[in-house]
């Protein structure tokens, strides 16, 4: 579909898969007018000591759209927003640390704040994707489908949340996608610190020479690792959605953090003996997912294209990069 002339929001803009949503449509459709809107980094913590927002400007440097500094919980900043009339609205702001425990705070973030999105965008006819997420499944068994949820932590129980509030919106005419992401790596995500992906925190570690420290076990902890560039398409394909609802975006692929550790020893050429330490969040801990899929290709059209280690190939550069430039 042609986005050139369409108005373009996007909520998270200066976050990982926000920032790419940002850069995809400059590069392919420069008549597009998107506004970035992000809360963007302070020294604000939560009680686990991290931040509450990975939003950096790094992750925009060479975006020419508008760029908006704002708290999705605010209604004030929101206001702002009323002024441009938008079309699409790629909602990805949200508390998405997994383990914050203030579950008044993940809600008034991810559920409140998402209901007001919802008023505006049907005030605007605007359409909504968003990004909903693979923890409504807590340690339901694989493939994880939609339907049978089992969050183990407020952050999935939000999320699932969102969800439901969507169907309602839907059912009213909207046109609402909600994407359950998986384990997502790549590009821009450096920011998020810990809550990285464990690619990049596994690469960095084996460049700088140390031994690569995974949980015991880590050859039957099981992932669904998806490339942000098949989250990417799974955001574009949204849009003229046959049917819309909620749907997983994955590979449909499980594989290990072994395997991860494997394959970037092998494209850097490394030998490192692996450390195997106590997993200390077992109770609430995700040992397998796997995306059902089917849905999401048979409505949305969407097929992931990378491969595990298409994708550890595709980063590496820039996991190089960080580690010559961001972590010295």
């Amino acid at each position: 579909m042609d986005f050139n002339g369409k108005k373009i929001l996007i909520t998270g803009g200066a976050g990982f898969i926000g920032s790419n949503l940002a850069f995809y449509f400059q590069e392919r459709y420069p008549e597009a007018e998107v506004v970035v809107f992000d809360l963007f980094r302070s020294e604000e913590r939560f009680a686990n000591g991290n931040l509450k927002s990975f939003g950096h400007y790094k992750n925009l440097l060479g975006f020419e759209g508008r760029v908006i500094s704002g708290d999705i919980t605010s209604k004030e900043d929101l206001e702002r927003l009323k002024e441009y009339r938008f079309d699409y609205i790629f909602h990805q702001a949200a508390i998405s640390d997994t383990t914050v425990s203030d579950q008044k705070k993940m809600i008034d973030t991810n559920l409140n704040a998402y209901a007001d999105i919802l008023k505006m965008a049907a005030d605007m006819d605007a359409a909504v994707i968003y990004a909903s997420s693979g923890a409504t499944y807590g340690n339901a068994p694989a493939p994880q489908t939609v339907g049978k949820e089992e969050p183990a932590n407020i952050y999935g129980f939000s999320k699932l949340a969102m969800d439901n509030l969507s169907r309602r919106w839907i059912s009213a005419g909207m046109h609402i996608v909600g994407l359950r992401y998986f384990n997502v790596y790549g590009p821009r995500e450096y920011f998020k610190n810990t809550t990285a992906s464990m690619i990049l925190q596994f690469g960095l570690q084996i460049l700088s020479g140390k031994n690569p420290r995974l949980f015991e076990g880590s050859d039957k902890i099981l992932r669904d690792f998806v490339y942000i560039d098949d989250i990417i398409q799974a955001n574009i394909v949204a849009c003229e959605a046959e049917k819309c609802g909620v749907y997983n975006v994955g590979t449909g692929i499980s594989r290990s953090f072994q395997d991860i550790v494997d394959i970037l020893q092998k494209e850097l050429g490394t030998s490192l003996e692996c450390e195997y330490i106590p997993n200390p969040y077992t109770s609430q801990y995700q040992f397998h997912t796997r995306a059902d899929i089917e849905p999401t290709v048979k409505y949305l059209g969407y097929e992931p294209h990378v491969t595990l280690e298409e994708g550890i190939s595709r980063y590496l550069p820039e996991i190089k990069r960080i580690y010559e430039t961001e972590t010295i």
